[in-house]
């Protein structure tokens, strides 16, 4: 699985991004994708997943509200909408994604073998 994120950009805070991802590969029942952060000095953390059969949705504190991660299974992209954003939600965006994701590990980074290059978000005050 190759994965390619993009529309990552600088934007004031209040303002919205939409990132995608982009996969290739195949896609099976388990299979899922998330995005991930990571900000500097910090570890990467769970922002939001989806389940591709379902399409049932998981959110960390940090997103629920104000981004929402949605796929296309037509064209094999994720992509998650962010609202209302604020200076701490700068940090590098990576999308991820596994064929054994279950609901308990669709926040867990360890749960994702498959990762993308990442893509800047920088929200100014």
């Amino acid at each position: 699985v190759q994965l390619q994120a993009s529309g990552g950009g600088l934007v004031q805070a209040g303002g919205s991004l939409r990132l995608s991802c982009a996969a290739s590969g195949p896609t099976y029942s388990s299979y899922a994708m998330a995005w991930f952060r990571q900000a500097p000095g910090k570890e990467r953390e769970f922002v939001a997943a989806i389940k591709w059969n379902g399409g049932s949705t998981s959110y960390s504190d940090i997103a629920k509200g104000r981004f929402t991660i949605a796929r296309d299974k037509a064209k094999k992209t994720v992509s998650l909408q962010m609202n209302s954003l604020k200076p701490e939600d700068t940090a590098v965006y990576y999308c991820a994604a596994d064929y054994s994701i279950i609901t308990s590990t669709m926040g867990s980074r360890s749960a994702y073998a498959y990762w993308g290059q990442g893509t800047q978000v920088t929200v100014s005050s």
